[in-house]
């Protein structure tokens, strides 16, 4: 952990190497995503279950093998403990309720000579979502991605999931079902993805590919690009904080550590005009590391990334958390709502103290599936909108044609594009009106 102040000569390049993230791209995993990407292109079934085998040591004849029927899906759910169920059944009302608010509608209007314009809104008809497997469960990665594509009218949503050594998450499966997943495979890694995005003998392309993974996962998504439509390259999970100083200093500690307990390379800032507040922080981050099931990634993450800042006043703090443009930001301050107007680069703004950033990755509501990196800058969170795609709609009447296409044909002639203004003239009127 490192500590920073405004007032430091040298706090803007500090700033710059705590929040620079570039993740370099190794040769050699490139290397190999690009072998298993062209593979299953070219060999398809047979190259999916080879990969399995080899990475996952689950042994198949045939890919309809790794297929699990909606029947399987459904007994999880009605299998799991009531309290579970009823914990993920809540999460995904929640999630539902909020994300058919994010439903875009098709629009148009109608110009005074009869041209009518407008723009038809449709959902996509197929995503893939990949979800996590094995040791590690996801269920609320599978109910943030396929219940906004539900919610959007999707046709079909394919999830694959790896089960190494045949492995399967009770949970995962139940949340599948309670998000109207329609087709599930165990399988996973590049070969998932290439499967996705090529389509196999078993399984279709898909328009789009979704959800999380780890190094290959993220590279062969990033190599399909452009063949299909993806959610986003997610770096590793972020959260910064804004303290007044007078929220309990482990409330702050533990939501830091929320964070900081994803992976090695996850960051947790801290920022505060209240020079005791980080003190008090910082100790109880040392105080409450040891009490963590995953302390050794906590504390590494939290030596390596994690920062205590401070600040002038709360207008800076505003400033320099708009310049990180944190996927997570708390403003843990007794009045939340002032600081808001002077914050627009953040996935998603917790408000006040009692709204610890973890609730927004389960039960909230609104996706948590963030920008990262700083991408909040320019980008939103997975929502409905990701799963719908927009067509304008061009309706020109005689009258229309006759206005739009003169002023159509002097710019395409501008441009010295005679086809298109010859196009556009002849739809326009002659002297005599015909």
């Amino acid at each position: 952990m490192i500590r920073l102040d405004t007032l430091q000569d040298d706090f803007d390049k500090a700033l710059n190497r705590l929040t620079g993230w570039e993740e370099s791209m190794d040769v050699t995993v490139e290397q190999r995503v690009r072998a298993i990407l062209e593979a299953v292109r070219l060999r398809g079934d047979a190259a999916v279950l080879e990969y399995t085998r080899q990475f996952d040591h689950l042994d198949a004849g045939a890919l309809a093998e790794l297929s699990l029927p909606a029947g399987k899906l459904q007994e999880a759910l009605e299998g799991l403990p009531a309290a579970d169920r009823d914990a993920l059944e809540q999460a995904a009302r929640r999630i539902r309720v909020y994300h058919e608010k994010q439903v875009a509608q098709s629009w148009e209007y109608t110009e005074a000579n009869g041209t009518r314009l407008g723009q038809r809104v449709t959902p996509l008809n197929r995503v893939g979502i990949y979800v996590p497997g094995g040791k590690a469960a996801y269920p609320s990665s599978v109910l943030m991605n396929a219940i906004p594509a539900r919610v959007a009218g999707v046709n079909e949503i394919i999830m694959v999931v790896p089960a190494p050594g045949g492995q399967l998450n009770p949970l995962v499966l139940a949340a599948a079902a309670l998000a109207g997943v329609d087709r599930v495979f165990t399988i996973g890694g590049a070969q998932a993805v290439a499967a996705l995005a090529y389509g196999t003998e078993s399984i279709p392309a898909v328009d789009k590919i979704v959800g999380p993974g780890n190094i290959y996962v993220a590279t062969a998504k990033r190599m399909v690009f452009g063949r299909v439509g993806i959610d986003m390259i997610a770096g590793p999970s972020e959260i910064l904080v804004i303290s007044d100083g007078q929220t309990d200093p482990d409330w702050l500690a533990m939501d830091l550590l929320s964070q900081a307990e994803h992976d090695e390379d996850a960051q947790s800032i801290l920022i505060s005009w209240d020079a005791s507040c980080l003190d008090r922080v910082a100790a109880a981050v040392e105080k409450l590391l040891p009490t963590l099931e995953r302390e050794s990634i906590a504390r590494k993450a939290w030596e390596q990334r994690g920062a205590l800042v401070r600040v002038r006043d709360a207008q800076e703090a505003c400033a320099i958390a708009d310049r990180i443009a944190p996927e997570h930001l708390e403003l843990s301050v007794e009045d939340p709502d002032a600081l808001l107007p002077k914050l627009h680069n953040a996935g998603a703004i917790f408000m006040g103290r009692y709204t610890a950033e973890a609730i927004g990755d389960y039960v909230a509501g609104p996706n948590h599936v963030l920008p990262t990196a700083g991408s909040a800058r320019f980008s939103s969170p997975l929502g409905v909108y990701d799963f719908q795609k927009r067509s304008s709609i061009i309706f020109a009447s005689p009258q229309g044609a006759d206005e739009l296409g003169r002023l159509a044909r002097r710019l395409a002639e501008g441009e010295g594009l005679t086809a298109h203004a010859r196009s556009a003239a002849y739809r326009v009127r002659d002297a005599d009106g015909r």
